[in-house]
């Protein structure tokens, strides 16, 4: 930077040019003061900022992060500032605290072992802050024709691409879309969970009819938008938004009662994670959430509570 502002610096010639040369050079030296001023101020700036925020990054699951949006908004008043972002799902926001990029990460997943293996230095400690369950969310147009319920093997079938038209499970004459989440989303953990155990899912289908998406919203939203689509999604989302309908699997429903009881294959508990015991600002937002008042955000967005969890 400092060789672009250099100018060109003549010795006087034989005209006697010597107060050019002069002008020059306090030019460039006004130039030179001017350009370590800018950079002192741009450090002071830069120091003030990183001094003055002190907000709690909070980042990681879609599905935890209206809840934790709700309990930052409520802990203004008090003073905490808290940040919630929502960068690769739960996987990334397990990475991102293993990585000392952010304070607590938001999690609808369970932390797995490649997770411990990876950070091996942090010490995550998991918080449950309630549970929801995941569902094959279909178009009320299929579900109208007759998708009511789908079973493991329907529900393999359609996201492994051998069940192409709704027809073939008791619903419309129309194409299926798929639209499955992208890997590390605790979405999609839950899924494979469903239909393959402990076994390693399969590739996705080499098919126009199948797309990888991210979060929630946007799931919604091309749920919404595709006809003779289906897609996992946490069942809070639907909520609201009757052109989509929830499906029971394998003839259960995702009631209050059998997601409590585990007793519906896709329920999950929803988790903040810190790098060691929550302390300070961290400790007081986990604990809002965690309180009365705090507890009662989970239903606004479908969600259970640890009290109707424990019952």
């Amino acid at each position: 930077m400092f060789r672009r502002l250099l100018p060109q610096i003549h010795e006087p010639d034989q005209g006697g040019r010597k107060v050019a040369s002069q002008v020059r050079g306090e030019r460039y030296l006004r130039r030179v003061a001017c350009a370590v001023l800018v950079l002192a101020s741009f450090a002071t700036a830069c120091a003030e900022s990183e001094a003055g925020t002190g907000a709690v990054q909070v980042s990681g699951s879609t599905t935890v992060a209206p809840v934790a949006a709700d309990a930052a908004e409520a802990l203004k008043a008090e003073g905490l500032n808290i940040t919630v972002a929502t960068q690769g799902g739960s996987a990334g926001g397990i990475s991102q605290l293993g990585s000392g990029q952010i304070d607590i990460a938001m999690s609808s997943k369970p932390l797995a072992d490649e997770d411990r293996s990876t950070h091996p230095d942090a010490d995550f400690v998991l918080t449950q802050i309630g549970a929801d369950a995941v569902g094959a969310i279909v178009t009320k147009e299929v579900a109208d024709a007759g998708v009511k319920n789908l079973t493991a093997a329907q529900v393999r079938g359609l996201f492994e691409g051998r069940i192409t038209n709704w027809s073939e499970v008791g619903g419309p004459d129309l194409e299926v879309f798929v639209y499955d989440k992208e890997p590390g989303r605790g979405t999609r953990e839950v899924l494979d969970k469903y239909l393959y155990g402990d076994k390693k899912a399969p590739p996705p289908p080499k098919s126009d009819n199948f797309s990888i998406v991210g979060g929630n919203l946007e799931t919604r939203n091309k749920l919404k938008s595709t006809p003779g689509a289906v897609a996992p999604l946490s069942t809070g989302f639907t909520e609201g938004h009757n052109d989509l309908a929830v499906v029971t699997l394998d003839g259960i429903a995702p009631t209050p009662e059998n997601i409590a009881s585990g007793k519906y294959p896709m329920a999950r508990p929803l988790y903040l994670i810190t790098d060691g015991e929550p302390e300070g600002e961290s400790k007081e937002f986990i604990d809002y959430v965690l309180s009365a008042e705090g507890q009662k955000i989970l239903p606004k967005h479908g969600y259970l509570t640890l009290g109707q969890i424990e019952e």
